[in-house]
């Protein structure tokens, strides 16, 4: 059992104002990060702890997260007015269960009623990519819809109208990473050939650039500046597959905003750039898509900013 007290803060309490306290968590598949904001949204405690896996290592590092907030809020876990979840996987929110999060080792969570259980809080619990939409809308200050693409060990994305998620049927709105549409068709674990996520992800960076280690994303710029070949072909392909997901997200809902999220963002301005690069060529040969204006739309989550944690907080009033 992880105790509280070893729960790592990342940043010092910050004077929040009295009264309504929300935390905010994103469940991750090693990493657990959690933040309390108050009412008017200025954050406060933070906490980051190893995720324990399964039904009850969920249920433990999440109770643990809030007792590691309440101690450094100075309050107790029932003070706080309610708890948003972030967490992978399918989210039913209205009903508060987590299913097919297996990176968790979880299979299917009644995850907001047992929380509530040990905790006497009000739980809500929300797909993980539509929090970070949620937060990232919020911090960023952007108005009207909104397009969050996650960047990660996978492809997805969040969609926020108004400040609110558009979760979609059984909570399934944004899976644009299992879009089959290119055109190498690589076989996805998702059992389709061509989606998206097979070229615009961290997981094929690392299958098929495996000279670029566990985590090729940080290594992947500077192979590329230093003239290896297969990474210059493994960052191309990335470009064209993230650039594509814009284009389908911006063809489809027409976003006032497209915000690139994730960890491979963190490649920085030879991916982004690149990405934009390549919206301005198709819109050079497209009237049609040069009206989406997308890559003028085109934003990135700054470095630092807890959208995720900011998102999950205010999942439970919105």
């Amino acid at each position: 059992m992880i105790a509280a007290e070893q729960a790592h803060s990342s940043a010092a309490p910050v004077a929040i104002e009295t009264g309504k306290l929300y935390v905010g968590m994103d469940i991750g598949g090693t990493k657990t990060a959690a933040v309390v904001i108050d009412a008017a949204g200025n954050l406060g405690a933070d906490v980051l702890l190893p995720t324990a896996q399964g039904n009850d290592g969920v249920l433990r590092t999440a109770e643990e997260a809030m007792l590691a907030l309440a101690k450094q809020t100075g309050c107790a876990v029932s003070d706080f007015s309610a708890a948003g979840l972030g967490i992978p996987g399918q989210v039913d929110s209205v009903r508060g269960v987590v299913r097919y999060a297996y990176n968790l080792g979880v299979e299917s969570l009644e995850l907001a009623a047992l929380l509530r259980e040990r905790t006497g809080v009000e739980v809500a619990i929300e797909n993980d990519v539509t929090a970070a939409a949620v937060g990232a809308a919020h911090l960023m200050q952007l108005s009207g819809s909104v397009a969050y693409i996650n960047l990660g060990t996978g492809l997805s994305a969040g969609i926020v109208v108004e400040g609110k998620p558009w979760r979609g049927s059984q909570g399934l709105a944004g899976e644009v990473g299992h879009l089959a549409v290119d055109p190498r068709g690589r076989l996805c674990p998702c059992g389709q050939r061509g989606c998206l996520e097979t070229v615009a992800s961290g997981s094929a960076l690392k299958a098929y650039w495996p000279a670029g280690g566990e985590h090729p994303g940080w290594v992947l710029a500077a192979a590329v500046a230093n003239g290896d070949a297969d990474a210059k072909l493994a960052f191309e392909l990335l470009v064209e597959g993230a650039a594509s997901t814009v284009r389908a997200m911006g063809v489809t809902i027409a976003p006032e905003a497209v915000v690139i999220g994730g960890g491979l963002r963190k490649i920085g301005t030879p991916l982004i750039e690149g990405i934009r690069e390549q919206l301005r060529a198709w819109e050079a040969e497209s009237p049609f898509l040069s009206g989406f204006t997308l890559s003028q739309r085109l934003q990135v989550l700054p470095e630092g900013m807890p959208a995720a944690t900011v998102g999950a907080a205010l999942s439970p009033r919105v």
